[in-house]
């Protein structure tokens, strides 16, 4: 029991540091005006998620059951979580498992973060990542990990490929839709402002994520160990994938586009790492890749959506693929909470219910994106900043912070 507390609490420290992670990420591909604001967006979920879980979002995602789409008020404030085993885990104190649960609630509405980046109110995102992870966030994770309707019907997501990646991923892309594009999208050629911030937080992401997946086995066992090798497999063979790609297409490999690889093949084995073999976790690697590059490279520029750092296309189109390549590799002999072996394996049943899981998860997203926005908008007024602030940037016009003092150009 010592054992899987000590391992659950370092698997929280972990998950908790992907967060700042995210925010090197997402602030090295911006501009140098706006890496502060990008950043703080990160930096706030820290904050706001951490006290909503504690007041009433664990109570919701994992007291009780509402209908199969939300839990209960049993647990408002923490009241009755402490040292005693919970419901979840047979060998960790419920607290314990409570913390570990929130640091997944951080993460989440920070990615979301990325596909408006340089044009958004930092209150209007405020109140709309606020809302979106009570109306969102919880019923989601009730419905996949809290008993609710999604683990009744048999599908399966190990670490959080709807509850976090597609969820993320498709109302960033509601959002961005909503948003419009930045000024100058499709007249100048985006560049991010520090490479090495963008493979810092990437490595701090690939560090971190494995107490996300690994972690999510919720014991120090054989299960998290199985976990912890397919999760880095998958991310190395993404990364290996991504260089391949942008060498037969540019002809040179970069920075950008190996941390951007190694954090698509940690997404698409997330809902995986813990029910497929570890030979499956290079092809859901290997083939996320080309998926999200296709995405990136063709689609977003075919319909003209400005999601500013591929949140969708990255963190939607890579948990979309994760959780098809669950239904197709996963084995009950590795996991048996799955119920059915994958598609690859002769069986149907686990396939079918991980599409519908998908279209679920799809749905409740964009609906609740729609909801959130409008009540951003009902509190705060205007949506997206003047255009004389996006010309200044974020950084002096939302927080009066300069991240390059020295720096006194426009870019």
């Amino acid at each position: 029991m010592n054992a899987d507390i000590a391992w659950l609490l370092t698997s929280s420290a972990l998950v908790l540091i992907m967060t700042p992670g995210l925010a090197f990420f997402y602030g090295g591909l911006v501009k140098r005006k706006n890496v502060i604001n990008t950043m703080l967006a990160c930096v706030f979920c820290m904050g706001m998620a951490s006290i909503l879980w504690v007041l009433f979002g664990y109570s919701l995602s994992f007291s009780g059951d509402i209908g199969g789409i939300i839990g209960n008020l049993n647990w408002f404030g923490m009241n009755g979580v402490g040292a005693d085993i919970g419901p979840w885990l047979p060998t960790v104190p419920n607290l314990c498992f409570a913390i570990y649960q929130m640091m997944f609630a951080i993460i989440t509405p920070a990615l979301i973060t990325g596909s408006v980046v340089e044009r958004m109110r930092f209150s209007s995102l405020a109140v709309f990542l606020t809302v979106w992870s009570i109306i969102v966030y919880y019923p989601l994770a009730h419905m996949v990990w809290g008993g609710g309707l999604l683990s009744q019907l048999g599908a399966v997501d190990f670490a959080g490929g709807n509850v976090v990646h597609i969820s993320s991923g498709v109302s960033a892309l509601v959002l961005a839709l909503f948003l419009n594009t930045r000024k100058h999208h499709g007249k100048i050629t985006y560049h991010p402002h520090n490479i090495p911030f963008v493979f810092l937080g990437a490595a701090i992401l690939w560090f971190g994520w494995f107490g996300f997946n690994a972690g999510s086995a919720g014991s120090a066992n054989e299960l998290a160990v199985h976990a912890f090798m397919t999760t880095n497999t998958a991310c190395a063979a993404a990364l290996l994938s991504w260089l391949l790609i942008e060498k037969i297409k540019t002809g040179k490999p970069s920075l950008v586009g190996a941390s951007t690889g190694l954090v698509i093949g940690l997404v698409a084995i997330t809902p995986a790492a813990g029910f497929v073999p570890i030979w499956a976790a290079i092809i859901i690697g290997a083939l996320v890749s080309p998926i999200c590059f296709f995405f990136i490279t063709v689609v977003k520029p075919k319909f003209g959506y400005d999601d500013s750092l591929d949140a969708f296309g990255c963190h939607g189109i890579g948990g979309i693929w994760g959780g098809i390549a669950t239904g197709i590799f996963a084995m009950t002999s590795i996991n048996g909470v799955a119920k059915w072996n994958g598609l690859a394996f002769g069986e149907v049943q686990l396939f079918w219910r991980q599409l519908v899981a998908i279209g679920v998860t799809i749905v409740i997203s964009v609906v609740g994106t729609i909801i959130a926005l409008g009540i951003a908008k009902l509190l705060t007024k205007k949506i997206r900043v003047p255009v004389a602030a996006e010309d200044i940037g974020l950084d002096i016009s939302e927080h009066g912070e300069n991240a390059y003092p020295s720096f006194l150009g426009m870019d």
